[in-house]
C-alpha cells in the first residue's frame, strides 16, 4: 500500500549506494573503512556521467582533480591504488572508460567489499556501459 504524497512533500532522495556507504560507517578505523570510502567516493564520480545529472566534462575534471588530491591523503593498500586512480581519471572521460575502471577496481577491491556493496558497483558498471 503507498502513501499518497503530500502537495508540498519533498520527493524523496534515492541514494544509490546505501550498501557501500554502510560498510563504511561499520568497519574500524584505518585501511578497510578507508577504502570503502574511497571506492564510495569513485563510485559518486561515475553516477555523474549518467543522464539526467550528467555533467559537462569541465566540471569532471574539476572534480576529478579534487578526488585525486583527497586519494593522496589515504592510507590505502597498495594494490588498490592503481585501480583507484584510474577510476578517478576514467570519471572525466566518460561512461565507457569509467565502466572499465569501476571493473577492474571492484575486483580488486572485492576483498575489503561485502556482496551487496559489489552488487552496488556492478550495477553501475552496467548502467555507464549502456549510456556509452
Amino acid at each position: 500500500m503507498s502513501t499518497p504524497q503530500l502537495p508540498f512533500a519533498l520527493a524523496p532522495i534515492d541514494f544509490p549506494f546505501p550498501a557501500l556507504a554502510g560498510l563504511a560507517g561499520r568497519l574500524p578505523l584505518g585501511g578497510g573503512r578507508e577504502v570503502a570510502l574511497a571506492v564510495l567516493t569513485v563510485a559518486r564520480l561515475g553516477t555523474v556521467l549518467l543522464p539526467p545529472e550528467a555533467l559537462p566534462l569541465e566540471e569532471r575534471q574539476v572534480r576529478a582533480s579534487a578526488a585525486r588530491v583527497w586519494l593522496a591523503s589515504l592510507a590505502l593498500p597498495a594494490p588498490l591504488r592503481v585501480p583507484l586512480a584510474r577510476a578517478i581519471d576514467a570519471s572525466a572521460s566518460g561512461g565507457m572508460p569509467m565502466a572499465g575502471a569501476l571493473r577492474s577496481l571492484s575486483a580488486a577491491a572485492s576483498p575489503y567489499l561485502d556482496g551487496t556493496a559489489s552488487l552496488e558497483l556492478d550495477r553501475l558498471v552496467r548502467r555507464l556501459a549502456a549510456v556509452a
